[in-house]
């Protein structure tokens, strides 16, 4: 037998796996990298997350990256090279998290890489008759990761699901299910990326009722106008910009006026649409174009937290009643999370630290329990009806050699 498929034949029958998990999203901030044991799998799985950390992005990944970011058109050539580039520089930033914890290749069992989003095309999104399918594409190839650190690797998670049937996203609904339902608590995973998503858990653990979905912006347009307005920043540092700022209800209601809003759950959506040109054509219908830096910061913060509630209120009625466990980048944004918990008044909010896992490390923690589940578990349907994720194992295999 090949010995690299006796290897994965060996990973599926240990008790416990060492994984790695790996998560680079729309903020282009850097790679999480998150070392995670995993001990059995299904709803037995225990996790102790052992190391984690972000990795920074120079600004020529930045840079790179954004090329084709969430571009309707891009360089064949430039996606081909980075596709591979971006693998190699994943690959290697693994090897070096581990030489700095004083861990070898040998002791860590596989990665699992969600790569770079660069396009997410959901039928409801791109609307192109001669398409009728959902599509996305993460780059960085989990060949080049697999080889690169020696360690068998699982890649481009996305696929199986809209093969199967679902948009790609969010894919959150699996390890949060695994991980983090909890018998007599209504939870809602609140997951404030480039794009807000969250998974709902229901105090009963009945897994057809379990189910996530985007909600809209999260940081993307945040992050995207103050590097705009504030060249020094990459960001709004504690949300002091937007909270010295006053909504403009007009313009806020511009943003508001789309489709997806009113579209019912659960549903995706991307950079593609919520990017600077959404906001320009919103405030083109508006005439508010002479708004204040910080009035726009203002207005846009409010535009993801009514998005956020929008999407809780679709899904509960009108007094959502839960516990939320917030993670992802604008869980640092004050003046975010005070307006999402101003329009969600009856839940309680507390982060995933009071879920053992730190908020930063929760994405990259769930790509490892998928990547587990995959080596070792069973394919479990979640949710119904519409709301169904496919019962699928997910992600592609790169053997090292």
């Amino acid at each position: 037998m090949n010995p690299h498929l006796a290897r994965l034949c060996q990973l599926a029958q240990q008790p416990s796996r060492r994984i790695i998990g790996l998560m680079s999203g729309t903020s282009l901030d850097g790679l999480d990298v998150a070392l995670c044991r995993l001990e059995g799998s299904g709803p037995g799985t225990r996790l102790t997350l052992e190391q984690f950390v972000t990795v920074p992005y120079s600004d020529d990944v930045r840079l790179r990256v954004r090329r084709v970011f969430a571009q309707g058109q891009v360089s064949l050539e430039e996606l081909t090279l980075l596709n591979a580039w971006l693998g190699t520089l994943h690959g290697q930033l693994v090897l070096d998290c581990l030489q700095a914890w004083g861990i070898d290749a040998a002791a860590v069992d596989a990665i699992a890489s969600h790569g770079q989003t660069v396009y997410h095309a959901p039928e409801h999104q791109h609307q192109r008759p001669d398409y009728s399918l959902n599509a996305t594409l993460q780059i960085g190839d989990g060949d080049h990761v697999a080889v690169r650190t020696g360690i068998i690797t699982l890649s481009d998670f996305r696929q199986k699901h809209i093969a199967a049937g679902g948009e790609g996203a969010p894919l959150a609904a699996y390890g949060d299910f695994l991980l983090y339902s909890q018998a007599g608590e209504e939870r809602l995973l609140l997951n404030l990326g480039g794009i807000a998503n969250f998974t709902y858990l229901p105090a009963s653990l009945d897994a057809a009722t379990v189910f996530s979905t985007d909600t809209g912006p999260g940081n993307t347009l945040l992050d995207a106008f103050v590097q705009q307005l504030y060249p020094q920043h990459r960001y709004d540092p504690d949300g002091a910009l937007a909270a010295s700022g006053t909504v403009d209800s007009v313009l806020l209601a511009a943003l508001l006026d789309h489709p997806f809003f009113q579209a019912p759950l659960p549903k995706t959506t991307g950079p593609e649409l919520f990017g600077p040109a959404y906001v320009r054509a919103a405030q083109e219908r508006s005439g508010t174009f002479d708004l204040a830096p910080t009035d726009l910061l203002a207005t846009l913060t409010e535009f993801s937290a009514h998005g956020v509630a929008l999407a809780a209120q679709l899904a509960f009625g009108p007094s959502p009643q839960a516990a939320v466990y917030v993670s992802g980048g604008g869980m640092h944004n004050p003046t975010l999370l005070a307006a999402i918990q101003r329009h969600l008044p009856a839940c309680r909010f507390a982060d995933t630290h009071a879920l053992g896992v730190a908020p930063d490390a929760k994405e990259a923690v769930l790509f490892a329990v998928l990547a587990n589940e995959t080596l070792s578990g069973s394919a479990v349907s979640i949710g119904a009806g519409r709301q169904r994720v496919p019962a699928v194992t997910l992600g592609k295999i790169s053997l090292p050699g």
